[in-house]
């Protein structure tokens, strides 16, 4: 059974006032913070309220094409027109979600300097890098389960069914 990690809301406001005081700072503003759903979503609604900046989502976690990939076909192009987009996870943990994203991007002609990415948690040990995260971990180390706000409401079998999707992380 994994360890949970609960993060509690306290904590979550300070890794979103993190990233938005990092992204400030690079002055690299983006013309939309993009949700990357599902874990993604609440994170960038925060920061959107933090920065002021518009936001947009990515339903990545559906699996359903018309709200997973199309939306990066569309938002690629917005690149081309010179758009510069954040993309907020709560984790990059394997980097499987980035580096999808981030093909699916590059396959439909984004234009690779409009395009960043962002996550509360950053595994150092991920095969993706991030341009922003409030906090970094290494799955080398740290095996616990992150239980983030808003999944806090879950019941237990389904975060433990969730860990066991991806034993590598937690063992």
């Amino acid at each position: 059974m994994p360890m949970f990690a609960p993060i509690a809301h306290d904590r979550f406001v300070e890794q979103v006032r993190a990233l938005a005081a990092a992204v400030e700072a690079d002055g690299w503003t983006p013309s939309f913070i993009i949700g990357i759903g599902r874990g993604g979503l609440a994170p960038a609604v925060y920061l959107s309220h933090a920065t002021g900046l518009p936001m947009l989502s990515v339903d990545h976690s559906s699996k359903v094409e018309d709200f997973s990939d199309a939306p990066l076909v569309r938002l690629a192009k917005r690149t081309r027109a010179g758009e510069r987009l954040l993309f907020v996870d709560d984790i990059n943990d394997s980097g499987a979600t980035i580096g999808k994203l981030r093909a699916a991007l590059h396959e439909a002609g984004a234009t690779d300097a409009n395009v960043r990415f962002a996550t509360l948690l950053d595994n150092t040990s991920s095969s993706q890098r991030v341009e922003y995260q409030a906090e970094t971990i290494d799955r080398t180390v740290t095996k616990d389960w992150f239980v983030f706000p808003w999944e806090a409401v879950a019941p237990d079998a389904s975060l433990e069914a969730d860990a066991a999707e991806m034993p590598e992380r937690i063992a």
